[in-house]
């Protein structure tokens, strides 16, 4: 349990943090799903769109810290070649 001022004060953030990175992090699984639905669809045009409405999305979560660089880098590679082969 947190006992002085500035422990008291971390644990209150570290409790929103928490809630605006489930959020974020939530946000850009929303994102993804859409485009693993495009894909699953069969449509290239809406899965390429889809990917393009993701990207920025996952890149945000980086920067805000919520996901890894490398492993935003991979999912986008991923997507993008699966999106790729529907052609």
């Amino acid at each position: 349990m947190a006992n002085s001022p500035q422990s008291k004060k971390r644990a209150r953030q570290a409790v929103r943090r928490t809630d605006v990175n489930k959020a974020r992090r939530s946000r850009i699984r929303t994102y993804l799903r859409k485009v693993e639905e495009a894909i699953a669809s069969g449509d290239q045009a809406a899965a390429k769109a889809a990917l393009q409405a993701a990207q920025p999305e996952l890149m945000r979560g980086v920067t805000k810290g919520v996901v890894h660089k490398n492993t935003a880098s991979r999912k986008m590679s991923r997507l993008s070649s699966r999106v790729k082969a529907l052609g």
